[in-house]
């Protein structure tokens, strides 16, 4: 399974409640709709670990697909790299990981 883990901040001056209710609503559905998509999360960061300092994002995004190949088709298709570029300019210190899931347990 490929993981996209993608952590951000809000651009200074964006109203975070008008942001949530984007990113809840019609980008939350974009995610879960993308091709290939076994299921994608949004959370807000809450805390870090204390004695490393403060966390450096405050949301994050993940999605799965079943490999790399169905990621990479779905991901780096023309018009899903339009979407993300549009999407960039709402967020700020974006860091994009892309990880092989090796092993998963849910208890």
């Amino acid at each position: 399974m490929i993981r996209l883990t993608v952590m951000y901040n809000l651009p200074q001056g964006t109203d975070e409640e008008e942001f949530l209710r984007w990113r809840l609503g019609e980008q939350q559905q974009a995610n879960a709709d993308a091709p290939g998509v076994l299921r994608t999360d949004f959370a807000i960061v809450e805390s870090a670990l204390q004695h490393l300092g403060p966390a450096r994002h405050r949301f994050m995004t993940v999605a799965e697909w079943p490999d790399r190949e169905t990621f990479e088709r779905t991901f780096y298709a023309p018009e899903a790299l339009a979407a993300l570029e549009a999407n960039l300019a709402k967020l700020a210190d974006p860091v994009f990981l892309v990880s092989e899931v090796l092993a998963s347990s849910e208890g």
